[in-house]
């Protein structure tokens, strides 16, 4: 039987819906940074929710061949964008809602080391923080009041 006369098959199932997650894990960064600087800042930031919050973590990957990878976030990260005041006022929202915060400051470009990125938060009040990132997770309500006002990155 050639192609063009073999029976029909028929049709693959339809994919289950995407889940609707309960909560948000989102990434605000300040809109002046290089795209190098976006890229370094949102991977920090994201490694800090996972560690703090394991259940964001899925289970291990692996292709066809068995070939095992690393588990990542189960649910997708949002990246925004602002200017500096609006990452204050972000950051005073998550923290004034007790949400799981992970923070980047403009003088941890200059340290090499956890070390010293850890002494140089430490040695800024909370309210003068330079920020130039912020990840946040909580239920989705809650985030997006955090982040009124962002816009989503590009």
């Amino acid at each position: 039987m050639d192609i063009l006369t073999a029976p029909a098959s028929a049709p693959a199932p339809a994919p289950a819906p995407a889940p609707r997650f309960d909560t948000k894990i989102a990434v605000l960064l300040r809109e002046d940074l290089e795209p190098w600087q976006r890229l370094n800042v949102t991977a920090f930031l994201v490694s800090g929710l996972g560690t703090a919050v394991p259940e964001l973590i899925g289970e291990p990957y692996a292709d066809a061949d068995g070939t095992a990878y690393l588990p990542m976030f189960r649910q997708p990260v949002l990246v925004f964008e602002g200017g500096g005041e609006l990452l204050s006022s972000a950051h005073a929202r998550a923290l004034s809602r007790s949400l799981p915060v992970a923070v980047f400051t403009a003088e941890l470009f200059g340290t090499g080391n956890d070390r010293d990125n850890r002494a140089a938060v430490r040695a800024v009040p909370t309210a003068a923080l330079d920020l130039v990132g912020l990840a946040l997770h909580g239920p989705r309500n809650a985030v997006d009041k955090v982040l009124k006002g962002a816009r989503m990155h590009p």
